[in-house]
């Protein structure tokens, strides 16, 4: 798959923040414009000695209901450990082994953050933007913003609060009586679809499956 947008990666965390902001009002978010039948999967993690960072893209078709595509990358850490500049050292593996896929997700789904980010950018935003590709986030924790506690069955959901009272995301209940996954839009996608591909692509699990066996393939690794 081919990537439409790059940019530098060893930036000073100055110039992060700046191109963050410079980034981040592309953003848009809308509804798909089209029916979404492949979702991709995404997660990242540090390797043990903490030189590199490696990434998996897992391909769910939705329809079908079972993963269609894996692939895999590794890549030298270039940036520091800085909160909500993040993606500066993760996306580096994720664009790696989008660069592998045979074939072209309609959706990536990230495990990480959308616009629910201190400046609106979290990693899904990011790749969305790089990509000019539908994403959104589903967290395993929080980054930014207040919520109150949904119900406890699946399903149950609150809204995901800046401090001004915006709306940045839903805080949802994948599974009943667990702890619920942040959902925030990332790129052409809207909140009320975000949350229906989640509950859509649940198998029983905290996560949705596309993220799930993501996660599971890097932390093997």
């Amino acid at each position: 798959m081919k990537i439409p947008m790059n940019h530098a990666w060893n930036l000073s965390p100055r110039a992060a923040i700046t191109l963050q902001k410079e980034l981040a009002a592309k953003v848009k978010m809308q509804k798909p414009a089209h029916p979404i039948r492949v979702i991709a999967g995404v997660d990242c993690a540090p390797t043990k000695d903490k030189q590199s960072y490696r990434a998996a893209i897992v391909l769910w078709d939705l329809a079908k209901a079972l993963p269609i595509e894996t692939q895999y990358a590794e890549v030298s850490m270039t940036f520091p450990y800085i909160p909500g500049l993040l993606s500066f050292r993760e996306l580096p593996a994720v664009l790696a082994a989008v660069k592998s896929l045979r074939l072209e997700p309609d959706v990536f789904m990230v495990d990480g953050h959308g616009i629910a980010h201190p400046r609106k950018f979290g990693i899904a935003a990011h790749l969305g933007v790089l990509l000019d590709r539908p994403s959104f986030g589903c967290g395993k924790s929080l980054l930014y913003g207040h919520y109150e506690e949904p119900g406890l069955e699946r399903g149950a959901m609150s809204p995901l609060l800046s401090k001004n009272g915006e709306v940045l995301g839903q805080v949802l209940r994948t599974r009943n009586k667990v702890k619920p996954v942040i959902i925030s839009v990332g790129h052409l996608m809207d909140l009320e679809t975000a949350v229906a591909l989640v509950l859509a692509t649940g198998k029983g699990y905290r996560l949705p499956e596309p993220t799930r066996i993501a996660d599971r393939l890097v932390s093997q690794r």
